[in-house]
């Protein structure tokens, strides 16, 4: 008997949905057409008109904190990238030794694809792809 795995159609009990997260630099919410910009982008509208708008994301003023926050789903001070990446590098004496300003993902937190990968999901981090 084959086993299955737990996005199988035979399995909808434990059936967990796919998902896929983008992430645009230099891009604001007002940018993109549901919400009156002039980026065309017919698959938001779509999910606009059905009645999806997304609306609760926080960011911080740079991209690598940003990003820090996203992935590891709390505070960019946390996660190792209290400031820039490249301002963090540049500015070695000044950053040195501070907790929180690491300059990339430290060990308090886990990053997003490690426990999507840990659940079972096909991340970059799986090795599967």
């Amino acid at each position: 008997m084959a086993s299955s795995s737990p996005n199988d159609s035979g399995n909808k009990a434990r059936r967990r949905p796919n998902f896929l997260v983008v992430v645009a630099d230099d891009l604001g919410f007002s940018d993109t057409q549901p919400y009156g910009g002039e980026i065309s982008t017919p698959n938001l509208q779509w999910l606009a008109d059905q009645g999806l708008r997304m609306t609760d994301f926080h960011t911080a003023p740079t991209c690598s904190p940003t990003r820090a926050m996203l992935l590891s789903g709390t505070d960019n001070h946390i996660a190792g990238l209290g400031a820039m990446w490249e301002q963090i590098r540049g500015c070695p004496e000044i950053y040195k030794g501070r907790k929180g300003y690491e300059g990339y993902l430290n060990f308090d937190v886990a990053a997003l694809p490690e426990i999507l990968s840990d659940q079972g999901y096909l991340t970059l981090m799986s090795g599967k792809w």
